[in-house]
């Protein structure tokens, strides 16, 4: 037996990494190939190509596999020859009609992910998440009650000091995006992902990406002057 491996496929954008036996007849091949490809194997057109390179087709049913100039990572396209089958209706996910629950019908159901985890206190659902989830929102809003509309502030996102980024308050409170506490800030540079609104709604008005919102525990209120851009090393070094 002699085994080798060909890259399967099709107008419709199948691509698979398939193993065939040399021993097989082509018709063989063709009804393996039909639950890879979706089409029938009596209307399966066969061509053998070396990368984009077309060595010949494959036409005759009776023929071994072996008989063709197969090796491996040869690429096997397969063709419809049917003009009256419906294209992509495989891979068209368009035309499949979708299952959609709402929040609210999932929230109900007993038979999900989410009530399993609740019923069974597991991941955020454990009381070791719940009194974690707890904290971060009282530190949260401890934060949030040491500012003001209009301080000017240092958003640190991460622990090093080369991603921190200046701006001002120009927001604080609660939004529909996600729960707990958020600070708005606009930046002093272009590092924003907003204009001061998310999904519709606008919690503050600034150019576009200088705005962002962030956990009031990133956020550090203080002296922290606009940033001059365009100053030259020599006045750098006078500073």
């Amino acid at each position: 037996m002699s085994i080798v491996t060909v890259i399967v496929t099709t107008p419709e954008n199948i691509n698979a990494e398939r193993r065939l036996d040399k021993g097989w007849t082509i018709l063989d091949l063709k009804y393996k190939l039909e639950p890879i490809t979706g089409i029938p194997a009596d209307t399966q057109k066969l061509s053998l190509y070396q990368g984009e390179s077309l060595v010949g087709p494959i036409d005759n049913d009776e023929l071994m596999v072996g008989s063709y100039p197969i090796e491996d990572f040869m690429r096997l396209h397969v063709i419809d020859t049917n003009p009256n089958r419906v294209k992509n209706q495989y891979t068209d996910v368009s035309l499949v009609e979708k299952f959609e629950l709402t929040e609210e019908e999932y929230l109900k159901r007993d038979d999900t992910v989410r009530a399993f985890k609740e019923r069974n206190k597991l991941g955020r659902f454990s009381d070791e998440a719940k009194e974690q989830m707890e904290q971060f929102a009282n530190e949260n809003e401890r934060a949030a009650a040491n500012m003001k509309l209009g301080d000017r502030c240092e958003v640190a996102l991460t622990e090093d000091t080369v991603n921190r980024r200046r701006g001002t308050i120009r927001f604080i409170g609660t939004t529909e995006f996600q729960p707990g506490m958020w600070v708005g800030v606009q930046y002093d540079e272009p590092f924003g992902k907003n204009d001061g609104s998310v999904q519709g709604t606008q919690y503050f008005t600034c150019p576009a990406k200088y705005g962002a919102f962030v956990r009031p525990i990133k956020v550090t209120v203080g002296d922290f002057p606009e940033e001059d851009l365009f100053l030259t090393d020599d006045e750098l070094e006078e500073m």
